[in-house]
């Protein structure tokens, strides 16, 4: 899409400027011309000139000599001594004496030059500007000074190279609610025909990342009515009143253009809940206000459709999101095992890609992956294959691509022990032995002790087969003792532990708490809700719901289950301790070994 940009107008600058130029004019310019109008020399060239009768004019103050050449065309001035004689030697060369030699400026004139005239210029050259930026914006004389309460949205018009619904992958079901939209913009008698009208707003809601901006954007693409584009932050400013004065000039510019869409992008910064909270920021609360008035006022917004996207869904204000305002929630979700292939395929026609890519297996090691990870993945490895001097993006660029996005880059220059690269090869088989050995785990896709940016000394990459929406207890609980599985490893091995299991222990923790809080996987609570998720799509912060007495019995059965699932680790690395040996040895020496290689060493197909 091509934007249109509106003039900035920097008066400000200009008159700071122009104010500073005249200061500069009148302390420092004007006392130096001043300054080369009278010659100061000394009392001896006074004395010489008058013995060589070549003075014309002076004149005698209480504390200096002021005189001319015998033409009156160059002003002298010295200090006055102690001269008795002077007066009568002066007369005696034929000078003049003078009242006044040099004639001072009316102190009226001086100011009329020196500081009003300048301003006057000024002031008049700046109007013209101002009026001129003004023409080229469309703004009229009731514009606010300095654009402060005017609306800076960026207008889009149609172009052949903007973002279409086509560029678009893995949001299938947004893509077609926004789909509808555009139809309606465009023949919307067919609607009214039945009766059905258009929501008046949508609201796009997901994690970051997953394409909300991106789909606003095709909408613009796919329409051909203008198309407006703010932030929910260039509401807010500084001065009370600014932001609803911005929502006003917003929704005036759109009813004159309607049909039209309006996209507010970042919502949550002028939608958050009202009420309740101290030293509140008035500014945004009366923005918010006025953005409801515009949306369900007594004035029909006919015409003009309004898309947000938002984060942070559960901090908006019910009136905001009640219908007849956003009418229609738009969930813009992680994408699926088929969406991320989709979008993977999108961002590769970008770069050159190898023929014989697997774009399906890339899209199962980048599970839970957003689209704009996925964009990321695809650049890291062209930047790959530009590193190793290749022309074409590999399947090992894409593979390597992922862990640098999960894990970060490799680190050349961190050089491990004997002793701990042992202890680490022993940790990553701990965890895919255990998850290799229960029937409901991911298969193991790559096993590495190379350590990584991110802190990381080694991992080990599980993949899912297909989706997997639905995890049950069992598949929790197997989970749970693969974390724990490189920790029991060094428990057997070295009958010691070490540090490396802080990750581990803090996911199993969090996995455990889960299932007895808020999955309802523990027999003494059942099915009751004992702890709370807030932004769910930032993070999933939560909170316990429960008195302290129950929270001390969670505790209990968070330390009780993920210390069972610890044990039944142990037990299963006791079993199988040759293995345990054997593959530990086989990583040890090669430092990184794929899923195959681990599973015939396993299954006995091979030694390496």
């Amino acid at each position: 899409m091509n934007e249109v940009n509106r003039p900035k107008k920097p008066l400000a600058l200009f008159y700071c400027i122009a104010a500073a130029v005249i200061l500069l004019i009148n302390l420092i310019v004007m006392p130096m011309i001043a300054e080369k109008e009278v010659e100061t020399v000394d009392y001896g060239k006074f004395m010489s000139m008058t013995e060589n009768k070549e003075i014309g004019l002076v004149e005698i103050t209480s504390n200096q000599i002021i005189f001319t050449n015998k033409d009156q065309t160059k002003f002298y001035k010295t200090g006055l001594m102690n001269d008795p004689n002077l007066t009568e030697r002066l007369y005696n060369a034929g000078a003049q004496f003078s009242s006044q030699i040099i004639e001072e400026t009316s102190p009226f004139l001086t100011l009329l030059l020196s500081w009003a005239l300048p301003i006057i210029v000024f002031i008049a050259i700046g109007q013209f500007m101002s009026r001129k930026m003004m023409d080229k914006a469309g703004g009229g004389p009731g514009s606010l000074m300095f654009n402060m309460g005017k609306s800076n949205a960026k207008v889009y018009v149609k172009s052949s190279d903007g973002i279409h619904f086509s560029d678009v992958a893995g949001e299938e079901e947004a893509k077609e609610n926004l789909a509808e939209i555009v139809e309606y913009l465009h023949d919307p008698a067919k609607y009214q025909e039945i009766g059905a009208s258009m929501p008046k707003g949508v609201l796009l809601v997901g994690p970051p990342g997953t394409g909300k901006t991106m789909l606003a954007k095709a909408v613009a693409g796919e329409a051909n009515v203008p198309f407006f584009s703010m932030s929910g932050s260039e509401f807010v400013e500084m001065f009370v009143g600014m932001g609803a004065s911005k929502v006003r000039d917003l929704f005036r510019q759109a009813k004159e253009k309607a049909p039209c869409i309006v996209f507010i992008d970042e919502i949550d910064a002028i939608g958050k809940k009202r009420g309740g909270q101290y030293g509140g920021n008035d500014e945004r609360e009366q923005t918010l206000n006025q953005l409801l008035t515009e949306m369900d006022g007594f004035e029909g917004n006919t015409g003009v459709v309004i898309l947000a996207a938002t984060n942070q869904p559960d901090s908006l204000d019910p009136a905001l999101t009640r219908p007849g305002r956003f009418d229609r929630r738009v969930p813009v979700e992680l994408p699926d095992l088929k969406g991320r292939e989709d979008i993977l395929k999108v961002h590769a026609k970008k770069v050159k890609i190898a023929e014989d890519v697997d774009f399906e297996k890339v899209a199962r090691m980048a599970s839970g992956a957003s689209g704009a990870e996925l964009a990321n993945i695809v650049n890291e490895a062209a930047l790959r294959a530009i590193r190793n001097g290749r022309k074409l993006v590999t399947q090992a660029d894409l593979e390597e691509s992922i862990e640098v996005v999960i894990a970060g880059y490799q680190k050349k220059n961190a050089i491990l022990t004997d002793a701990e690269k042992k202890i680490v090869a022993y940790h990553e088989i701990g965890h895919a032995l255990v998850a290799a050995m229960q029937t409901h785990s991911a298969p193991v896709q790559k096993i590495t002790i190379i350590p990584r940016t991110s802190g990381a000394l080694g991992y080990t990459m599980q993949v899912e087969e297909g989706n997997h929406y639905l995890m049950t207890k069992e598949e929790l609980e197997n989970k749970i003792a693969t974390l724990t599985g490189g920790r029991a490893a060094e428990e057997l091995i070295f009958g010691s532990v070490t540090t490396g299991a802080s990750n581990d222990i803090e996911q199993a923790t969090k996995l455990a708490r889960a299932m007895i809080t808020r999955y309802g996987m523990s027999d003494d609570f059942d099915m009751v809700a004992l702890e709370t998720v807030t932004n769910q799509y930032l993070g999933g912060d939560t909170s316990l719901a429960c008195s302290a007495e129950t929270q001390t019995e969670i505790d209990r059965k968070v330390v009780e289950l993920v210390k069972k699932q610890h044990e039944k680790a142990c037990q299963i690395l006791t079993e199988n301790r040759e293995k345990l040996d054997e593959l530990a040895g086989v990583l040890y020496e090669k430092e990184t070994i794929t899923g195959e290689e681990f599973m015939d060493i396993l299954n006995g197909n091979t030694a390496a």
